[in-house]
């Protein structure tokens, strides 16, 4: 039975490109705007894996279309937007969840190479997609867009600087276009997790000495998982957000309000 509160939520009839949608945050995403009623478009480097989640929708009763693609490949990335639109004319909804962070240590150590694959992969080719979805949208006066920064952006870090540097920029970049496209129905929002169940986290959650040195710094005493970002993001896409944009939703359990030494 449908409800005025849960149709506020309702995708029915909308297309979703989710990047990075065959584990954690992007395929928690994926599933959750699928059981709203979205198609969706999963992709990843990997095509089994894109296959492998498209088939669970699938199953669960959704539809949605696999394509393989590595988004630090701008060809790629062109393609696999192109493929989508092909199939159903239109984007209504684009998480821009992908990223890379292929540096853990101090900023004086990181390489040029691994600036250039961050900065690449994290931020021009992110715009680049936006770039070439936001329009179409533009033209039905209706679509959202959802880029997947971190708490990384908000603070000092010893460990990750150059992944920090390219989700702050991703907290400006979705400044700067909900302003560009916001009087054509275009909202652009972020979300800022903190520490997340997912692979990419998987060194520090699965060790208990580090789990429990970064839970002193989470009020909630757990970390976050996958679908409680998903959730955010569904809200962000639907129409309860309707007069949201410009906006980076945190999504921390508290972590940034918090001081470690109160």
């Amino acid at each position: 039975m449908t409800t005025a509160a849960n149709s506020m939520f309702d995708l029915s009839g909308k297309v979703a490109l989710i990047t990075g949608s065959t584990r954690g945050i992007g395929k928690a995403t994926a599933l959750a705007m699928a059981a709203a009623g979205a198609r969706i478009i999963v992709t990843s480097r990997k095509e089994a894996a894109c296959a492998d989640v498209a088939a669970e929708i699938a199953e669960a009763g959704g539809e949605a279309l696999p394509i393989p693609c590595d988004v630090a490949d701008k060809a790629q990335l062109m393609a696999m937007a192109d493929k989508a639109l092909a199939r159903w004319k239109r984007i209504d909804v684009l998480v821009c969840n992908a990223a890379v962070s292929p540096h853990h240590g101090p900023l004086h150590e990181i390489s040029e190479e691994q600036i250039d694959r961050l900065l690449t992969t994290n931020v021009k080719n992110q715009l680049l997609l936006c770039n070439k979805v936001i329009p179409g949208m533009a033209k039905r006066k209706d679509g959202a867009v959802i880029i997947i920064s971190s708490i990384a952006a908000l603070k000092g870090t010893r460990r990750v600087g150059g992944y920090a540097i390219t989700k702050a920029a991703d907290i400006q970049m979705v400044r700067s276009l909900a302003l560009e496209w916001a009087s054509h129905g275009v909202r652009v929002n972020g979300i800022a997790p903190g520490l997340i169940r997912t692979d990419l986290a998987r060194a520090l959650w699965e060790d208990p000495a580090r789990l429990a040195a970064a839970l002193q710094a989470y009020p909630m005493d757990r970390i976050g998982e996958p679908e409680e970002v998903a959730s955010v993001a569904l809200f962000l896409a639907s129409k309860a957000a309707a007069f949201i944009t410009g906006q980076t939703l945190i999504v921390d359990g508290g972590s940034t309000i918090a001081n470690v030494y109160s």
